[in-house]
């Protein structure tokens, strides 16, 4: 109400500066005002109205607040009023800003946790804690290496004079030469926080704290336009706005003023090839949404306004054949001390947080893979619940897989008691649905995907699948998408490998269940399946299979054990030269066979090769546990060479900055150890028959 009030008080200072004359005029253009889906004024009602206030209450009452305001401004503008049509528009633009601010308050200030049986709703400023993201800019144009360096070339912040460590607040500061970045790309692999970052950018901005520079900050989810054929640059403005009336043409007017933000651009799939002369330079002109969004990009339309753009490594080519200037800022993960901070974060308990966090930092495979937000999150979740059933926290797991698996496995004991046969049978169908997703590229999946699958199942759909509820009514679709990436990988590896009952025979559709197709397409051309790949590793070990039948009551089939394993002894064979011993050269077998973690299946796999050739590639330390868990089972292992090698260190002072400081003598010794002392440890190890090291 108070709303309303303030726009007519505006609306009647207007028409107490128009002459008798001019006045009589508007009233004349007043009636033959067409409101779509309204009515005129009637016509006794406007002759009664002889003066200004009069006039604007008759206006009030016959329209909405938007309404009036625009049908004023129109009248102005048609009458040359100028002056008067530039104030009602910039108190309509204040009002547009104040309302849009309460928007964001609604939207991003709190947020739902993944699974509604998991959690509340909660806040972002009490949640989220910073991720170390390395910033740099590309130095040429060309391909998306040096960016990121196939996700890893951000790595190490001290390299290069120009790589700055940066966080969710300081993204858009000036580099070390001044320039302050006009767009910024933020590169991170599924679970690394993006979506969360986006949200703090956005917070930070309501509240006024940072990125005060930008006027409007709009944040258009890329799963949201994904459908959308045509739009103009104002009609994207308009998904961002709380109410249809938006003053689009004041607010891009001025442009340095106006940050988009692109929150997962890797969902809208575009190979982004337009020629030149089809780009728009208009905010209002209706294009392909393609074509609009190279537009932006190119900067041919608002060349002066800035850009987030959020995406996983492998839309980079496509961004990077249409951007200039651009700064890339790869989210590395949790510091150690975020890692600490995170669980503390996440309990809101300081004795159930030092609890869990002794856990996870005693156990080194779990630790190190808390560096990832979402495994974090998950560990979290688990330990809560074991936490609050007061289990032994040594049951739970190390690997990834088997960290997704325990999570399934509680998700299908909180929801699947009452009919476990038709949970079993759901889950075979989504993991069809996520192998579908996985081959095609494709995150988005419509209503009728899920209906056709029979997985519209209100009761279960809701655990794995997020509904985007469409915002064009009720005569269009729904679309779906699953949790997180990281989640349809693993299901989509799990339809691999689990073994169908006879009735479920034919559910499936027509995706067909063959390991070894899945393996060579990845060999040869589907690095991307690289996380399924791992997953299926994970999946297969004589533990998980074990889990899966016992607690899941899902049967994992042995064959696909026996196809990996050739896959493996064989995939070396052609990059090796005939006359030499046979190396493994991948270090992705490393990690595939450290996920597993099955000692017996390493020494089959291993038995075959004498010798390691890595070139190249920085060690995280990760990646040492995994050498080094391989180079144990290793008996035949003779030679190591890491041409061109260099091992991330460690940084164990990070471990004091969450403001936490521990006495000394809880410092664990190997955080002062050399960055490669894993790899050392495991190459001395007894039995070793190693003979060269280079």
């Amino acid at each position: 109400m108070a709303e309303e009030e303030r726009a007519l008080a505006v609306l009647l200072r207007a028409l107490q500066g128009l002459a008798p004359k001019d006045f009589q005029e508007f009233k004349t253009k007043l009636s033959d005002v067409h409101v779509e889906g309204g009515w005129n004024i009637p016509k006794e009602s406007l002759v009664k109205a002889a003066h200004p206030c009069a006039l604007a209450h008759c206006m009030g009452k016959n329209y909405s607040e938007d309404a009036a305001m625009d049908i004023a401004i129109g009248l102005f503008e048609e009458m040359n009023q100028r002056d008067l049509a530039e104030k009602l528009l910039d108190e309509k633009v204040k009002e547009y800003k104040r309302k849009y601010r309460e928007h964001v308050v609604r939207e991003f200030l709190r947020y739902k946790e993944v699974n509604s049986c998991l959690g509340e709703n909660l806040s972002i400023s009490s949640r989220y804690t910073d991720l170390t993201i390395a910033r740099k800019p590309r130095s040429k144009r060309g391909g998306e290496h040096e960016a990121v360096g196939a996700s890893r070339g951000c790595a190490d912040a001290g390299n290069g004079p120009a790589t700055v460590t940066v966080t969710a607040q300081t993204l858009f500061k000036p580099d070390r030469d001044g320039q302050t970045p006009q767009v910024v790309v933020l590169v991170g692999a599924p679970g690394m926080g993006k979506t969360m970052t986006v949200r703090k950018v956005m917070v930070e901005w309501v509240e006024g704290t940072l990125y005060t520079q930008f006027d409007y900050v709009f944040c258009i989810d890329c799963k949201d336009i994904a459908f959308t054929k045509e739009a103009s640059v104002a009609d994207l403005v308009s998904k961002c706005c709380p109410h249809r009336r938006t003053p689009s043409g004041k607010i891009l007017d001025d442009q340095k003023k106006i940050l988009f933000i692109f929150d997962g651009f890797e969902a809208l799939g575009f190979s982004l090839v337009r020629p030149e002369v089809e780009l728009s330079s208009d905010p209002r002109e209706v294009k392909p949404l393609e074509t609009t969004l190279m537009s932006l990009l190119k900067k041919t339309v608002l060349p002066e306004s800035s850009l987030l753009i959020t995406t996983r490594p492998t839309a980079l080519q496509s961004l990077g054949q249409c951007l200039e200037g651009e700064y890339y800022a790869e989210i590395l993960g949790f510091s150690a001390a975020m890692r600490e901070e995170y669980f503390h974060r996440y309990f809101e308990n300081d004795n159930k947080a030092d609890m869990a966090f002794r856990f996870a930092r005693g156990n080194e495979i779990l630790y190190s893979l808390c560096v990832i937000p979402v495994m974090s999150w998950t560990v979290c979740t688990i330990l809560e619940q074991e936490l609050y059933k007061k289990k032994n926290l040594v049951e739970c797991s190390k690997a990834t897989t088997w960290m997704s698996v325990f999570y399934l496995s509680w998700l299908m004991k909180c929801r699947g008691r009452d009919n476990p046969q038709g949970l079993q049978r759901f889950l075979h169908k989504l993991c069809s649905l996520a192998a579908d997703g996985i081959w095609k590229h494709k995150v988005l999946f419509e209503e009728k995907e899920i209906k056709d699958r029979g997985l519209d199942q209100p009761d279960l759909l809701p655990l794995f699948l997020n509904e985007e509820i469409s915002k064009k009514g009720v005569d269009h679709e729904n679309i779906y998408s699953f949790t997180h990436l990281h989640l349809q990988e693993f299901f989509a590896a799990m339809f691999y490998v689990l073994e169908d009952d006879e009735e479920m025979v034919g559910d499936s559709g027509a995706l067909a269940k063959d390991v070894n197709m899945l393996l060579e397409s990845y060999s040869k051309s589907r690095k991307d399946l690289n996380l399924t790949v791992q997953f299926l590793f994970g999946l297969i070990s004589q533990k998980s299979i074990e889990y899966a039948d016992k607690i899941i009551g899902c049967r994992i089939s042995p064959q696909a054990r026996e196809d990996m394993l050739r896959w493996l002894q064989g995939r070396h064979r052609g990059i090796s030269h005939p006359s030499q011993a046979l190396k493994v050269s991948e270090l992705d077998t490393f990690h595939f066979l450290f996920e597993m973690n099955e000692k017996s299946f390493a020494q089959s796999a291993l038995g075959h090769f004498t010798g390691i050739d890595l070139q190249d590639i920085e060690l995280t330390l990760y990646d040492q546990m995994a050498l080094s868990f391989c180079i144990r089972q290793w008996a035949g292992l003779g030679c190591v060479t890491l041409r061109g090698c260099s091992f991330l260190q460690q940084d164990p002072g990070k471990e004091l900055a969450a403001g936490r400081p521990r006495p000394l003598a809880e410092r664990r010794q190997e955080d002062l150890r050399s960055p490669i002392h894993l790899l050392c440890q495991a190459l001395r190890h007894p039995g070793s028959g190693l003979r060269a090291l280079r």
